[in-house]
């Protein structure tokens, strides 16, 4: 990576880690987006060559933190296990864990919550690399493939957090894994 990505990459993890942590500390609604570029240093103008919304700056540090955590764990799973499975265990090893502070305060907020799930394409990457790795297909066949994953997980997680019209969240009594193999499982066949 060049000198210019690098702070590039550098800018969006400053402005992110600073919307969530102003974010934590008065509430998402109490954020304006002059503070979060004052907090990370650059100008109101630059924050928006970055995030079209305060919402997707406060989400995007969790997302970027889930996408990692997601390719590490489809990354360590055995290479004989069918990938559908792998990939569902490297979902639902992201849910198995209390939600964090952030994560509560991201399902409790509506347009938070929004943004977190439209934020599920950060995970096509890790999972097209591991796609063509393990199945030989082509680059563009494994993006689309991923892409798929992508848009599969987010049904999943929507139908397992139920968000009531009241703003209170409800996680039914079946499991996110219930909800996950599912969905994926649908695209088991592409994924041989």
């Amino acid at each position: 990576m060049g000198l210019r990505e690098r702070k590039k990459t550098e800018t969006r993890a400053a402005l992110a880690a600073a919307a969530l942590k102003l974010a934590l500390e008065k509430g998402a609604d109490d954020v304006r987006v002059d503070e979060i570029a004052d907090a990370a240093g650059v100008s109101p103008r630059t924050y928006n060559n970055y995030f079209p919304s305060r919402e997707h700056a406060i989400v995007a540090g969790i997302t970027a933190s889930r996408a990692l955590a997601v390719a590490s764990a489809l990354s360590s799973r055995p290479s004989d296990e069918p990938l559908v499975e792998s990939i569902i265990a490297a979902f639902v090893e992201q849910y198995r864990e209390p939600p964090s502070e952030a994560l509560t305060l991201i399902n409790s907020t509506p347009a938070l919550r929004d943004a977190y799930l439209d934020s599920t394409s950060t995970l096509e990457p890790p999972i097209a690399s591991v796609i063509a790795a393990r199945t030989g297909k082509s680059e563009l066949a494994a993006e689309v493939l991923a892409a798929a994953v992508s848009v599969a997980a987010r049904i999943a997680v929507q139908r397992w957090v139920d968000l009531r019209p009241s703003g209170l969240v409800v996680v039914p009594s079946a499991s996110v894994e219930n909800y996950l193999r599912e969905a994926i499982g649908h695209l088991a066949p592409a994924l041989t």
